[in-house]
C-alpha cells in the first residue's frame, strides 16, 4: 500500500496537452489544427527561458550589451541540444538500435530522453561560436550562465516526473515515488504499491540550493549597517565579484558533478556500463574534474578580475557610464588581470574608443 506521504504520479493525461483542442473549447471553433503540447518539452523550454532571463541580467550588470545573451543562446540551445540527444542515445543504444527498433525514434525528443552532459558538451561548443562572432569572453558568458543552468536544470527535471521516468531504488520512505505496476520500466518480481525514490525530486532540490551557492560563492562582501523597520543592524553588502574568468563555471561542475553522481547511483533504468559503473557516474565524476581544472588554471593565469566582458577591440558603451560595484575595471588587457577591488567601481572597458556616446557601438565593433 501507498505510503501517507507519499508521491502520487500525474496522470496519463498531463503528458500531453492539444491546444488547438482548447482553443476550440474556449469558442475558436474555425480553428483547424491539433497542437499536442508535451509536459516534458514545455519544462524544458521553460528552463532555458528561466536560464536566459538570469544569465541575460548577469552579463548586463557586467556591462554587456542588453538582449546579448539572445545571440549567444541561439547557437548554444541549438548545439545543447544535439548534443543532449546524441549523449543519451550513445548510452542508451538498447533502447534504439537492434532488431524491432524503430530507428526513426532517434529524433522523437519530445518522448524523453536528453542527458545533460551531452547538453554541456554541445553547448559550451555553440556557445563559443556564439561568443567568438559577437566579440563576448566565452568565460564571462560561461560564469554568467552558470547558475541559470542550475536554474533550467531543476525545471526541466519536473519533465521526467510527467513521463513517469528515471525514478530511482525502492523505498520505504514516506516520500517515496508512486509508480503504476503496467510502467515498462516497473521492475520484474516487485509487488503493485511498491514506492521508489524520486531522484527528479532530489535533483531539483539539490539544483535550486546549488543556484543559491553559486550566486553566494562568486560575490565578495563586507560588513555595513543598514536600517530596517526604524532600526540600525548590521548586514553584510556585496562589493564585487571574486569567481570570475571561468571559475564559476568551474564551481557549477563541481557542485553538479557531486549530486549526480550521487542520485545517478540511485536510478535504475537501463544504462550503459564501465567497469561496474553507469557512464552518467563516470560524467559525474568527469564534470567534477574539469571543474577543479579550471578553477586551478584560471586562477593561476587570471588572479585579478576581468577589465570588460568583451575581449580586445571589442565593445559596447552603456547609455550611462555611471560608477558601480557591479561593473568591471577597464585598467586590463586580455591577459591576467592585476586590477583592485576598488577597480571594480569602474565603467565598462570600450576597447578601441575615445568617447563614446550614450548607446552608441564602439568603432569597429563587430556584431
Amino acid at each position: 500500500m501507498f505510503a501517507p506521504l507519499s508521491i502520487p504520479s500525474p496522470s496519463y493525461d498531463l503528458q500531453v496537452f492539444d491546444l488547438g483542442q482548447w482553443l476550440r473549447d474556449i469558442g475558436l471553433s474555425w480553428f483547424p489544427f491539433n497542437i499536442n503540447i508535451h509536459a516534458y518539452a514545455l519544462c524544458i523550454l521553460l528552463g532555458i527561458l528561466a536560464a536566459g532571463i538570469l544569465t541575460n541580467h548577469r552579463l548586463n550588470r557586467r556591462g554587456a550589451e542588453p538582449g546579448i545573451v539572445i545571440d549567444v543562446s541561439i547557437w548554444a540551445v541549438v548545439f545543447g541540444i544535439i548534443g543532449a540527444r546524441t549523449f543519451h542515445v550513445l548510452t542508451h543504444p538498447d533502447d534504439y538500435f537492434g532488431q524491432g527498433r524503430d530507428l526513426i525514434r532517434v529524433f522523437f525528443v519530445w518522448e524523453g530522453g536528453i542527458a545533460i552532459f551531452g547538453a554541456l558538451l554541445g553547448g559550451a561548443l555553440g556557445a563559443y561560436i556564439g561568443c567568438r562572432l559577437i566579440g563576448l569572453r566565452f568565460w564571462t558568458y560561461a560564469d554568467a550562465l552558470a547558475p541559470g543552468l542550475l536554474l533550467a536544470q531543476a525545471m526541466g527535471r519536473l519533465g521526467n516526473y510527467f513521463n513517469h521516468e528515471l525514478y530511482g531504488l525502492p523505498t520505504n520512505l514516506p516520500w517515496g515515488l508512486e509508480i503504476e505496476s503496467t510502467n515498462p520500466a516497473f521492475p520484474a518480481g516487485l509487488p503493485d504499491g511498491t514506492l521508489f525514490h524520486p531522484t527528479f525530486l532530489y535533483e531539483i532540490i539539490w539544483n535550486l540550493a546549488g543556484v543559491a551557492v553559486l550566486l553566494l560563492a562568486e560575490r565578495r562582501f563586507k560588513r555595513s549597517r543598514a536600517e530596517i523597520a526604524g532600526a540600525t543592524v548590521p548586514t553584510l553588502e556585496a562589493v564585487s565579484y571574486r569567481l570570475q574568468w571561468g571559475k564559476l563555471l568551474g564551481l557549477y561542475l563541481i557542485w553538479y558533478g557531486l549530486g549526480r553522481s550521487a542520485f545517478e547511483s540511485l536510478r535504475i533504468d537501463p544504462s550503459e556500463i564501465f567497469l561496474g559503473v553507469r557512464t552518467n557516474v563516470w560524467a559525474a565524476f568527469a564534470a567534477i574534474l574539469v571543474g577543479v581544472i579550471i578553477i586551478i588554471v584560471q586562477g593561476r593565469r587570471h588572479p585579478g578580475i576581468e577589465p570588460s566582458p568583451y575581449r580586445p577591440g571589442r565593445g559596447w558603451a552603456p547609455e550611462a557610464a555611471l560608477d558601480s560595484e557591479d561593473t568591471y575595471s577597464d585598467g586590463d588587457s586580455d591577459g591576467a588581470a592585476t586590477a583592485t577591488e576598488s577597480d571594480a567601481a569602474s565603467v565598462p572597458a570600450t576597447s578601441g574608443t575615445g568617447g563614446t556616446g550614450p548607446g552608441t557601438k564602439v568603432l569597429g565593433a563587430k556584431r
